[in-house]
């Protein structure tokens, strides 16, 4: 847990837990972790349950160190106890695309680890893959006979792509199910605006409006102003990322400003830009802006529960049980819903 920020502390935590129990009820011989970046959750699994773990991660900086945690760690507890039967973690640098066929993927995780042939076991988990990660892992699971059991927490939906952004792509990270696909596509279309507010939970800023702590919400109209700046000066970079600014008293929207885009491709705008009348108007009237956030903030959850079922239908329609469950408490992890399936085919088998 070392430098290990609390709300990663408590997804990963909560995450091994499943992924353990999972384990039990459904018997195999190690773990597929995609995105795992620099491996916290497999150093859990491997070390704390004696669970070996493979780890997809497309950055190949990500898994060097990850490889330098892991040696640090058996450094460490070698010098404190003598425990046995732990499982260090696999890293493996490989990028997964939604073309990438099973015979690749299963190929490339039986060179990771060494094995002689195709007769093994897996579970496939994913805490937060983003985009159209989360549908890549639910096709792959169901196209790898070897792959027993899922469970991933989803990410990013604003960045899945649709038929309506993108009509030339044959598969689309939504909707997944027969059932949302036979409707008209006016039915069960998300909007960019729709699939990012899903993404957020209302816990927190219910309580900051329940606590009258309107200054910690003004900063929102900071984002706005920001946003309209990008969209006049660079048309074309509509939602890029900023960074997160913490919200602190008495802060100008010039303050915040400089910090949101530190770092960033935004950093040489020229400072004239903030001075013009509609980004002065635009943070005068931050309640507007509460009103309207609040507004989408109380149709997220709908927004969720369309993705989230979508995936479980697509699940079923495979022959799949399918469960989804709140794991993480929202106010440290807004995306806290795990989808978690195994094969009727399995189950059969019991």
């Amino acid at each position: 847990m070392k430098r290990v920020k609390p709300k990663k502390q408590h997804e990963i935590t909560r995450m091994a837990e499943i992924c353990a129990f999972s384990c039990r009820t459904t018997p195999v011989d190690f773990i597929v972790d995609f995105g795992a970046g620099v491996g916290h959750l497999a150093r859990i699994l491997g070390y704390g349950y004696g669970i070996q773990v493979c780890c997809f991660e497309m950055q190949p900086e990500l898994n060097q160190q990850a490889v330098a945690i892991d040696g640090k760690l058996e450094s460490i507890a070698a010098k404190l106890t003598e425990a046995s039967g732990y499982k260090r973690p696999v890293h493996l640098t490989q990028r997964l695309e939604s073309n990438t066929q099973p015979a690749q993927f299963i190929a490339g995780i039986r060179d990771a680890l060494q094995l002689a042939d195709d007769d093994f076991r897996f579970g496939i988990v994913g805490l937060h893959p983003c985009g159209n990660l989360g549908a890549t892992l639910m096709r792959m699971f169901l196209g790898c006979t070897q792959a027993k059991f899922l469970n991933f927490v989803g990410c990013c939906y604003q960045k899945m792509t649709t038929p309506t952004t993108h009509p030339r792509v044959e598969v689309h990270g939504y909707p997944l199910s027969s059932f949302l696909q036979c409707k008209r596509a006016t039915d069960t279309h998300l909007s960019y605006e729709a699939r990012e507010i899903s993404c957020h939970a209302m816990e927190v800023y219910r309580d900051r409006l329940q606590a009258g702590q309107h200054d910690y919400l003004k900063i929102h109209s900071f984002r706005a102003a920001a946003e309209r700046i990008i969209v006049q000066q660079y048309p074309h970079l509509r939602h890029c990322a900023l960074r997160n600014v913490k919200h602190a008293p008495g802060m100008s929207f010039q303050d915040y400003f400089q910090k949101a885009v530190q770092g960033t491709r935004f950093e040489t705008l020229d400072p004239l830009v903030l001075g013009i009348e509609q980004c002065t108007a635009d943070v005068q009237h931050w309640q507007r802006l509460v009103i309207f956030y609040t507004l989408r903030l109380m149709l997220a959850p709908l927004v969720e529960s369309i993705i989230l079922y979508d995936r479980a239908l697509f699940l079923s329609e495979n022959d799949c049980l399918v469960e989804l469950q709140a794991i993480f408490d929202p106010r440290l992890s807004p995306r806290n819903h795990i989808s978690r399936a195994v094969k009727m085919s399995d189950v059969s088998n019991k």
